[in-house]
């Protein structure tokens, strides 16, 4: 679930082998300042943009970056949609009113889910995939969202709305946050963004192999204690936070006239903080809802 697409050096990468626009005839990188992703956004010591047309249909745009998103997210609500119509879940409550899920989980969420964390290795070793890649990972995320819904729906009415509703909220004030640049992102916040992302990507895994060889769970992840819901609120931040670093890192790309195929990783990229944030923000207000 962590997002190890959206890194500077990929954009720099992407642009050094020649995708981006071009004003001399050489490569684009040589346009641009060494330091662009160590230097401040705005004010002294600004980054400069690349001269060259106003608009380069080979270069990364900030409308090819909304379209690409819109196509992917799309692409997650028609195949949620249909997982959440084609699943039956049978409830009953127990002798204290509280309602119980009989229908066992499916097991093909679990090969979606392995299969989505595939795809988006390959995407990240591979962005010139992206437009292939990232409409198979909205489908696969997509209807693994769509039966996680359903049952935590069944168990607990109305959570889905109330998810989709913060998850469109957190997003609106990250990006609010990082217009006005209430919070700039410096090399230091990167860092601590993504060791802690990685952190968290590491408990899970140790988790779904504890489910597979050992068919324990984590109590940590799962528990809607005090020490449960603090987890999911820290992890609710770092998805939330991980949203700045996709915004910055469009941004930049767009700066440093990336290939235009980065739009679509880029987009990729945003796909998979918002699934993300948004199935983590349903796992916290379950805990809530459960004590």
């Amino acid at each position: 679930m962590s997002n190890p697409a959206m890194n500077p050096e990929i954009f720099a990468r992407e642009a050094n082998r020649g995708g981006g626009s071009r004003s001399s005839g050489g490569s684009p990188v040589d346009e641009l300042p060494r330091d662009l992703f160590d230097r401040p956004r705005d004010g002294v010591g600004a980054p400069s943009v690349p001269s060259g047309p106003a608009t380069d249909p080979t270069a990364m745009s900030i409308t090819g970056v909304l379209s690409a998103s819109a196509v992917l997210m799309l692409l997650v609500l028609v195949a949620g949609a249909f997982a959440w119509n084609a699943m039956t879940v049978e409830t009953a409550r127990n002798v204290n009113g509280d309602v119980v899920i009989l229908s066992p989980f499916p097991g093909w969420i679990l090969l979606t889910v392995l299969g989505a964390f595939g795809i988006g290795l390959l995407t990240a070793f591979k962005p010139k995939l992206a437009r292939l890649t990232g409409p198979v990972y909205a489908l696969l995320m997509g209807a693994t969202a769509g039966a996680m819904s359903k049952y935590y729906e069944a168990a607990f009415s109305g959570i889905v709305l109330q998810a989709i509703g913060l998850t469109v909220g957190v997003f609106v004030v990250m990006l609010v946050l990082f217009a006005t640049r209430t919070i700039r992102m410096t090399d230091k916040l990167r860092t601590v963004i993504m060791v802690g992302t990685g952190a968290v990507a590491l408990v899970y895994l140790v988790s779904i192999g504890m489910n597979l060889i050992f068919d324990a769970s984590m109590p940590l992840i799962h528990d809607s204690g005090p020490l449960g819901i603090l987890f999911s609120l820290a992890v609710v931040g770092l998805a939330a936070f991980n949203l700045l670093v996709d915004f910055d890192m469009v941004e930049r790309g767009i700066e440093m006239r990336a290939p235009k195929y980065m739009e679509w990783y880029a987009a990729f990229a945003l796909m998979v903080t918002l699934v993300w944030l948004y199935l983590e923000l349903l796992r916290l207000l379950a805990k809530l809802r459960d004590r």
